[in-house]
């Protein structure tokens, strides 16, 4: 019936007998669509946001594929290929040691990108967390927001030197200094949002009627902040991949021989004049891994925007 509902009344004769009657068809209103396809259909009319998204599931698939992608052993040596440019048995060329760039390159993206998702992950729970305690508990906000002010004094890249000065180089400890260095900014980000909807009409309500206040940040208050969150990790993913590979670069993060892709153009950085796809080949694979994240990134902050209709 083409979406209409009949509704069909009984009517009572004289004699006792009943007769039904059809009236007018009245139309069914059917339900809305979720939020989260509304935002879904939004980030799909984002030709630059799906092609981040592209990019970032190539990359992925190729990194988790990389033992049947990978053409040579990630360490077989051999030096009488060693430094040869890119033909058809070295796509990428090979490096001081004769080892296949383009199989070093896949398996460099797994640490890159497992490092990205674990300091990722890490600094978001801990900086929520810290976060809606701050913003919703104002007596602790002057003490907390004072260290996280001073913190975020300091560029994060900085902050994270200092921190492996301390703990020394190494990539566990870069991923520590870079877990520290990020921690302030969802702080910030998460107590902003929480000082917001605090005030609203149904968090006042649901006080009032003497819910606990645990029970008011993960029912009432976080679900509400989720779109803030989503958007920052999403972008935050492709700096911390960055901020690792410049500290790989500079000799703090992953060492040699790891297959790390900062710690790779750092090796070949002492090889530019004669073999530059040694650095070129991890450089462009940070680079377009980071414009994903930000593509993508800048997408979801649309898409999410309750403003749009």
């Amino acid at each position: 019936m083409d979406g209409k509902l009949t509704d069909i009344q009984l009517n009572q004769n004289s004699d006792g007998t009943g007769t039904l009657s059809l009236p007018n068809e009245v139309s069914v209103q059917k339900p809305s669509a979720s939020y989260w396809s509304i935002v879904w259909r939004r980030l799909k009319k984002n030709k630059m946001a799906m092609a981040g998204l592209l990019l970032l599931l190539t990359v992925t698939f190729a990194v988790i594929m990389a033992p049947v992608l990978a053409p040579f052993p990630v360490e077989e040596m051999n030096f009488a290929e060693r430094l040869l440019p890119p033909d058809g048995k070295h796509l990428l060329g090979t490096d001081d040691f004769g080892r296949d760039i383009f199989s070093r390159l896949l398996f460099g993206g797994r640490v890159s990108l497992l490092m990205g998702l674990i300091c990722v992950a890490t600094a978001s729970v801990i900086g929520v967390t810290i976060g809606v305690i701050t913003g919703y508990y104002r007596k602790l906000d002057i003490f907390i927001m004072q260290v996280i002010d001073i913190m975020l004094a300091l560029p994060s890249l900085l902050l994270a030197i200092s921190i492996i000065a301390v703990l020394g180089p190494g990539l566990t400890n870069a991923m520590i200094a870079i877990v520290i260095a990020v921690i302030p900014i969802y702080v910030r980000i998460v107590r902003s949002s929480v000082l917001s909807v605090r005030e609203k009409e149904y968090v006042e309500a649901v006080r009032a009627l003497g819910i606990r206040d645990h029970i008011i940040l993960f029912k009432h208050i976080l679900p509400n902040i989720l779109s803030p969150i989503i958007v920052l990790s999403t972008i935050q993913f492709g700096t911390v991949i960055l901020a690792a590979a410049a500290l790989s670069f500079l000799g703090l993060g992953a060492q040699p021989p790891t297959p790390e892709w900062g710690a790779m153009v750092y090796v070949g950085k002492g090889f530019l004049g004669q073999a530059w796809w040694m650095s070129l080949f991890p450089g462009l694979a940070i680079m377009l891994v980071v414009l994903g994240f930000n593509l993508l990134g800048d997408g979801l902050r649309d898409a999410l925007d309750p403003k749009l209709k």
